[in-house]
Order: structure tokens, then sequence, then C-alpha cells
């Protein structure tokens, strides 16, 4: 089901010139109304003027977390408090929290592009959801209650933790659709196995997982877990929250931007020069039509690339494949790019090694050295030692095949790396840089 056909499949010429009003004008509205938006304008020598054509965005200066932090709280704000009805914050453990703000339309547009991922991810009216993203400052579960209350669902609000309570209440309320971030969703599966509640007693048929990166080897886990079909969605705080984009149900063959309201771009990573579609960098985005925290060429860090090729489901708009790392979690390990993600591609799609998983980074005299602390299986853990050494090794040569690195292996008990109730920490780096 489409939600909105007529913005989601209009033709590209079309769309085209949405954007680029919607961009013109918001750029008058951010010099106008932001003094550090319009100093960092007038530094680089450009005015709303000069905004002409969509290509032009490149002229405009980006922004980052960091003019977030400088100006927090309010300061990149373009309304006043009177006319702001929601506040959301980062958790700032890496920092000063950035924070975001909605006025009553941007609630109602965030809302609607819930409802389409939603609708993208095949749920209906019908739908009861059970929605386990995190309440509160994080934007995840509000975020999703009010696209799932646009579309007319049943909705269950019970952000995350007290896994046991929850997995009853799905099956006492007939939950069929999970919103949860993929990593709570295992601790979930988990809790399920040891309540002894097969899958098949609830009737979940969908997950909409998002808010941290996830493997395709993750999507086979948890579908074949839960007996559920796992739909990726994507979203950021300072852009909007969840419903940025979305895997339709059809093909998940990338996520769909709602181009109509988020204009994206992809840099290249050192350059920050403009790359065509197809070309993998950094995506960013420019928010279009949000009142009262717009952002201008917002640099995500996240590693992406645009597919232009029109989707099978109708919609028109731009996808982006499925993100597997970011720029800030990638670690440079003796000169090799490497993301969480990859390694969790080997371990997972490994008969024997639980999805559970820490990265330890230490630096040993002048040289990085990364440690895989990995859960095995009950039956595999309780094997002999001579087993137990050959999935070490196995793991090590996979690691190294597919990152040129070499990666200790440490196996731990079933139960023992701590479980997450929201986005999981995957890394834990010891080195003092």
């Amino acid at each position: 089901m489409i939600w909105n056909e007529k913005n989601e499949t209009m033709p590209r010429e079309e769309l085209e010139v949405v954007q680029l009003a919607r961009l013109q004008a918001q750029v008058e509205r951010v010099y106008a109304t932001v003094p550090y938006y319009r100093e960092k304008m007038d530094a680089a020598g450009v005015a709303p003027g000069d905004i002409k054509t969509l290509q032009d965005i490149k002229h405009l200066p980006f922004t980052t977390k960091d003019d977030l932090r400088r100006n927090y709280p309010f300061g990149l704000f373009t309304v006043p408090l009177d006319r702001i009805v929601r506040i959301h914050a980062s958790s700032g453990t890496t920092g000063q929290p950035t924070v975001v703000g909605y006025t009553r339309r941007d609630i109602k547009m965030w809302a609607e592009m819930m409802a389409r991922s939603l609708a993208a991810a095949g749920v209906t009216q019908k739908d009861v959801v059970h929605n386990a993203y995190g309440y509160g400052l994080f934007t995840g579960g509000l975020g999703a209650h009010y696209g799932a209350e646009e579309m007319g669902c049943a909705v269950i609000p019970i952000s995350g933790g007290n896994s046991k309570r929850q997995i009853t209440l799905m099956r006492d309320f007939g939950s069929t659709v999970l919103l949860a971030t993929p990593s709570y969703t295992l601790n979930l599966a988990d809790t399920m196995a040891e309540m002894g509640v097969d899958p098949s007693e609830l009737k979940l048929r969908v997950g909409i997982f998002g808010a941290e990166p996830w493997s395709e080897q993750m999507r086979t886990e948890l579908e074949s877990r839960l007996k559920i079909k796992a739909v990726d969605i994507y979203g950021l705080s300072e852009v909007l929250g969840p419903g940025v984009a979305v895997e339709c149900i059809e093909e998940q063959r990338g996520l769909h931007i709602m181009e109509d309201h988020f204009l994206p771009e992809i840099v290249d990573r050192d350059t920050f020069e403009p790359l065509a579609p197809g070309e993998k960098g950094e995506l960013v985005f420019t928010t279009l039509t949000k009142e009262a925290f717009p952002v201008i060429r917002y640099r995500t860090k996240d590693v992406c690339q645009l597919i232009t090729k029109v989707c099978t489901c109708g919609r028109t708009f731009h996808r982006m494949p499925k993100v597997t790392g970011r720029t800030d979690d990638m670690l440079i390990i003796r000169g090799v790019n490497v993301f969480p993600s990859q390694i969790e591609e080997v371990l997972i799609g490994t008969e024997g090694v639980e999805p559970h998983y820490q990265l330890v980074v230490s630096r040993e005299g002048s040289l990085d050295t990364i440690e895989a602390q990995v859960e095995v299986s009950e039956e595999f853990f309780s094997d002999e030692v001579r087993v137990l050494e050959g999935l070490t090794r196995k793991l090590q040569g996979n690691i190294k095949d597919l990152l040129g690195i070499s990666c200790k292996i440490k196996l731990v008990e079933p139960k023992t790396i701590q479980r997450s109730e929201g986005k999981a920490q995957r890394v834990i780096d010891k080195r003092n840089i």
C-alpha cells in the first residue's frame, strides 16, 4: 500500500520543481531567522538569491553535529519557544546533547512520514503495533507512535525493557507488528526461547527495525527466529527522527527516501565534493519543510549511495542501500577501515555463533588490535576444546579474508554479553586517542 500516492509516485520532473521551490524558501527562512546560518552563508559568500537550481545547493555551507552543540540548546531554532510543541534530544554520551524542536506542523508532517513508512512495510489500519522503541527524549518511540496512530492502528506504547512482560503482552494483545531496534529484538527472541514461547504462538508478521546499522545476516537471523518479515527504516534526530527513508515490502532493495521533504546528497568523504548517483560517500540531508529546526546540508556521517532506478513498487523517490556503517563508527585498524557491521556479517553467518558480540579495540605499543568477543551456542560451548579452537580459527580466517586484518577471537559463554534495551554498544575502544 502507498500512503500518499500523489506525492510518493510523483514524476521526477514535477518532484524536482517542488524540491527547488521548497529549498529556496527554506534557505531564505534560515538566513532571515538564524544568525548562525546567516554568518556561515555570508562567510561562504552565498546569499539566498544565489540558489537558482538544485545543483546550486553545493554552494551552501554544511551543517555538522558540532554546529548543533555550539548552539545548544535552542540557537538553531527558527521560531520562538511559544511555537514549539515538542523537544527531543540526543543522549549526549559523547559530548553536548543535540537538541531538536518541532512545531505542530512539524509533528503532523512527521506523523505522515511514519505512516508512509508503515504502509511501505505492509502495515494497515487493522494491525496491532507493539512499539518497543524507547519513549522519552529519544525520537524513536514517539515518532513511530504518532505515525501508527495516524494510520489508525492500535498502538501498544511498551517502550524498551521488561522483556518477559513484552512477550506476554504480544501474545495476549495479538500484536502483529513489532517496532524496535534490531539488537533489542534479538534480546526479545532470546527471552521468548527462555520462556518456552514458540513464535508461531504469536501473531507477529512484520518487524520494522532501525536506529542502528544492521546487516543482511542479522535480517536472516531475525526472520528465522521470530518467523516474521524484517524491514529496515532509517532516520536521525537532527533531520526528523524515524521516517526519513524505509524499505518497501515488495522489493526490499534499498530504502525509499521521502524526497519531497528531505533533499539527499552524496559527497566525497575527503573533499566533500558532490558525487554522482551510484558513487559511495557520505550522506547529506537538507530538510525542505521543517519549521522549528531545519538543517541545511547536514552531514549525517552515514556511508551510503543513491539508487536512481525507479522501484517496481511504484514509488519514484530515490533509494539508499541499507546503511552498514557510519564514519564516526568506523574503526581504523592498522590503516584498514573497519565497520562493526562487516564483522557482524562474518559472525552471524557462522554455525555455532550467537548474534551477540562486542568488539574491543586496544593499543599494544604502537599497534592497534581488535578482539571480537563472541557468544557461542550452548552445544558448542559444552563441546570439546578442539571444536572451539576450530571455530576460533574459522572466524579469524573469515575475518582476515574479508577485511585483510587479523582479529583476535574470544569465545564466551551464552548470555554473558550485556543485552541492549535500545541501541547496542558494539565497540569498546580502550585506546587513548
